[in-house]
């Protein structure tokens, strides 16, 4: 039986791609991928992924506000996401806390990540989490404010392997990217090898976090630039890789994500 391929985070919508979606989807198909996650950033983006959700039945579309985009928001942008929230079946994200990217402020940022959670929270939808450099105060607001019963993503998680037990305990789910095949990722590869199994899932984030170019089957390069980009087909090499990395089958672990995505994303 051919694996079956989830991507658990990626922007398909992402200006970078180009009005590729369709070509993008049909090398995703061909290449085993069932179901992907595409997460908005921004108001701007929403109605492009809700556009994709409606045209292509892979997608399953999540909406929220990144830390990186919060100077965009407008007055009523809780109300706009409320209103997307409502008109297709849908996760919450991508949303989070970020203390990394050089002269990004940092206020307002718990503010606004607390009333996104908030939402997954009442409507007990998935929730796709984006931390970097604050996972300690990011495991303060989740232990002490209320959460998605069915769980929440921390994806590319890359916060300390001390952390994985209370965080799981919390009902997180950690996302592995191609990413971190690179040589330099160790010390989190050597995190994603104590993940739960029936906690792991696995992530493009296409177009970003490039896969090293041997596991790379799927070249794409922006039209505008060339600059070489992420396709959400290598996803299966990602598969492939994590499988060795776990010591298991790629139909194994295949299996086993399945679940664990069901698990978390089924019904929407």
């Amino acid at each position: 039986m051919t694996p079956r391929f989830y991507d658990a985070h990626n922007h398909l919508q992402d200006e970078r791609f180009g009005d590729r979606a369709a070509e993008l989807l049909t090398a995703c198909r061909a290449g085993g991928v069932v179901r992907m996650v595409v997460n908005g950033a921004c108001e701007a983006d929403w109605p492009q992924v809700h556009a994709l959700a409606k045209c292509f039945p892979e997608v399953l579309p999540s909406f929220g506000y990144h830390p990186w985009y919060l100077h965009e928001r407008t007055p009523d942008w809780l109300t706009h996401l409320q209103q997307m929230l409502e008109a297709v079946p849908a996760a919450v994200g991508e949303i989070g806390l970020d203390r990394w990217k050089p002269n990004l402020p940092y206020e307002g940022q718990e503010e606004v990540f607390l009333a996104q959670l908030g939402l997954g929270a009442e409507r007990n939808l998935p929730v796709s989490i984006h931390c970097l450099q604050a996972w300690g105060r990011m495991l303060e607001l989740l232990q002490n404010h209320r959460r998605p019963e069915r769980g929440f993503l921390l994806h590319s998680y890359g916060g300390p392997k001390e952390m994985v037990k209370v965080f799981t305990e919390l009902g997180a789910y950690f996302s592995f990217p191609g990413y971190y095949a690179h040589p330099r990722k160790e010390r989190q590869r050597e995190t994603f090898r104590h993940i739960p199994f029936d906690r792991l899932l696995i992530e493009t984030d296409a177009p970003d976090q490039r896969l090293p170019d041997e596991l790379n089957r799927f070249p794409l390069a922006e039209l505008a630039t060339g600059k070489a980009i992420n396709h959400p087909a290598n996803v299966g090499s990602i598969y492939e890789y994590a499988a060795e990395m776990r010591g298991v089958t790629v139909a194994e672990l295949a299996g086993q994500m399945e679940e664990n995505f069901m698990r978390l994303f089924g019904g929407l």
